[in-house]
């Protein structure tokens, strides 16, 4: 018999040692391949579909379309360090931490039209229900439990929708910015697939609505500067700086915009997402003056400013627009950024304020008539929060305004 030395037993050891490490890392492999594996399974349907045969065409041909994506009036910077130094700075207050009053009182409400043909509900985030001339829209519909693929992980939203979408009035046409999750929803999609209403969408986002039910011949799909008559409305698909995607391999294939409504009486401008950049000034001057803007403020961030306005550049944005009254839309609903979540509409009205600007300050789920008396009302905790001077958010590629907008020459004051 062969006794083992100390040399030997050592050995052995390590190899059992090796086999365990491998077999444990294995076993997480398999585990972690099995996990993403379920989670594509489960949010497959949610990445929609990409476009092909005549609606892919018709991208190609468009004049924003090239090099295999659309493109932007001005291109898009970032800094992908900034990005992780600022998420690991974020603020203490990015979420809330007592619950948000959420205006309920809807359904009576839209028993009766508006007086003044004019009447907007904002229900959270990009979410909006224009009541405008006899026509009712609704914008970026999100009804759904996150600004996600999947019904378990993602951004989650504060609070309940204001408003059941069965208690909702009938909705002449729903209008979709672009394909971001915090603005097509696929559950809330799937809810209205059967709803008896057109969806006007930028090109490519057909392909998304079709895949989830909605009949193609209630799809109306444009290109920038394209109308579409809707009543006695027009809609007009107007340009916006941004992008789109759903998953890692489809980025830019479906066009991003901004809406303007022009009715008979009233005239209402809906941004979508965008960055600062010059076209604002040519949409205000070919369409405006607006009644109203509904322009987003928040998720923002200094590492990505050409994604998004930020509060200071969206009361210079209803200035370029030629707007009368000012909605601030895009905050209160998600996490999606660095900043306290409060920090946006504080900026907004300290802009505003400086600028002349009447910027509303509505509760989720309430509704104005700007042709009525109007009231500002701080709803909100009161949270510490960072100026513009203390973290200024410019985009770039702003030369071409006349003045310029940039820290050495702004259309409006930066703030206070």
């Amino acid at each position: 018999m062969i006794e083992e030395g100390p040399l030997g037993g050592t050995k052995s050891r390590r190899r059992r040692w090796l086999r365990l490490t491998l077999r444990a890392f294995g076993v997480v492999l398999l585990g972690g391949l099995l996990v993403v594996g379920i989670s594509y399974l489960q949010a497959r349907p949610a990445l929609g579909r990409a476009p092909e045969g005549e609606r892919l065409d018709r991208i190609q041909n468009s004049p924003q379309w090239g090099d295999g994506a659309f493109g932007n009036p001005e291109p898009l910077e970032g800094q992908t360090f900034g990005a992780f130094r600022e998420l690991a700075q974020a603020s203490e207050d990015v979420t809330p931490s007592t619950p948000i009053p959420v205006a309920r009182d809807l359904q009576n409400r839209f028993e009766s039209s508006p007086e003044s043909d004019l009447r907007i509900t904002w229900l959270g985030h990009s979410t909006n229900l224009i009541e405008i001339d006899g026509t009712v829209v609704l914008t970026d519909p999100v009804w759904g439990p996150r600004a996600s693929p999947l019904s378990w992980a993602g951004p989650k939203r504060w609070y309940d929708p204001p408003v059941p979408l069965e208690d909702l009035p009938p909705v002449d046409a729903v209008l979709i910015s672009h394909d971001h999750y915090d603005h097509l929803d696929y559950p809330t999609i799937i809810a209205m697939s059967e709803w008896d209403t057109q969806f006007v969408v930028p090109l490519g986002i057909g392909a998304h609505l079709e895949s989830w039910g909605v009949e193609e011949e209630r799809i109306v799909e444009l290109d920038w500067w394209d109308r579409h008559p809707l009543g006695s409305l027009e809609i007009v698909l107007t340009p916006a700086r941004h992008a789109s995607g759903r998953h890692l391999f489809d980025g830019n294939r479906t066009l991003w915009a901004g809406f303007a409504l022009l009715g008979p009486e009233h005239r209402v401008f809906f941004s979508g997402d965008t960055g600062m950049f010059p076209g604002m000034r040519e949409i205000g001057a070919q369409l405006g003056p607006f009644d109203v803007t509904l322009i987003e403020v928040g998720t923002y961030a200094q590492s990505w400013a050409d994604w998004h306005l930020g509060p200071e550049q969206a009361v210079e944005a209803h200035a370029l627009l030629r707007g009368n009254v000012f909605l601030p839309i895009h905050w209160g609903l998600f996490n999606l950024s660095t900043h306290g979540w409060t920090e946006p509409i504080e900026r907004v009205l300290a802009a505003a304020e400086r600028s002349g600007v009447t910027a509303l300050t509505l509760r989720p789920g309430e509704a104005f008539e700007p042709d009525r008396p109007l009231q500002i009302r701080r709803w909100w905790p009161n949270l510490p929060w960072r100026t513009f001077e203390e973290y200024p958010v410019v985009s770039s590629r702003l030369e071409d305004l006349d003045p310029p907008l940039g820290p050495n020459g702004r259309t409006t004051s930066p703030g206070h």
